[in-house]
């Protein structure tokens, strides 16, 4: 794994999304598509496949660095980008995880291996291999623009794009805000939240 996303398998999404914000989320349609399985961290590796073809997602599984997140903008939901050998393969290399703004199909097989694949769901069609583009440019993916060697981090609550050039300074942060919260019991977490809740009720003129 590349050293800038080492450790960033330890935080939640939640809390990076606390300390980046909205525009680093994505959005909700890009979910797991299977449950129970593993926090995923890497760099992305990014692909562009047009309406209708698959081609270079088909390609990066053969270039993309052990450790890394494959991440797709797709051209439309009507075409599989991957399927289940596909994710296979992707998965024999070394690579953590896809997200996909875009469909899959095979979801048994993928499931069944234990391979994360976050995308916007299934369908049986195949797309064609067609169309040729450069790996490794920017994307949009689930709403935010993805660069190569951004830290992709992605769990069961969503997906987070860490800028590459902030995950030096996003990692100690997050590390802080996890032990500042493990170190407060309920007790306090409870009584700090119903005085600031009141502040702001009492401000906005509410009484009750």
């Amino acid at each position: 794994m590349d050293d800038d996303a080492t450790g960033f398998d330890g935080i939640p999404t939640t809390t990076l999304a606390d300390l980046l914000g909205r525009a680093q989320v994505m959005d909700i349609g890009v979910r797991p598509l299977w449950s129970g399985g593993p926090r995923v961290a890497g760099p992305a590796f990014t692909v562009r496949c047009p309406p209708g073809d698959n081609l270079m997602l088909h390609a990066a599984i053969h270039r993309a660095g052990p450790g890394s997140v494959v991440v797709a903008e797709s051209g439309d939901l009507d075409h599989a980008l991957a399927g289940g050998n596909v994710c296979a393969v992707a998965q024999r290399r070394g690579v953590a995880a896809f997200v996909l703004d875009g469909v899959i199909r095979d979801l048994a097989e993928v499931r069944e291996a234990g391979f994360p694949v976050y995308a916007r769901g299934v369908i049986p069609i195949p797309g064609t291999k067609k169309a040729v583009a450069p790996l490794g440019g920017e994307v949009r993916c689930g709403g935010v623009l993805v660069r190569a060697g951004d830290i992709v981090v992605a769990d069961e609550e969503g997906v987070v794009v860490v800028p590459g050039d902030r995950a030096g300074e996003v990692l100690p942060e997050a590390r802080r805000a996890l032990a500042k919260e493990s170190a407060q019991s309920l007790d306090e977490w409870e009584t700090a939240h119903r005085a600031r809740i009141d502040k702001i009720l009492t401000e906005n003129g509410f009484e009750g």
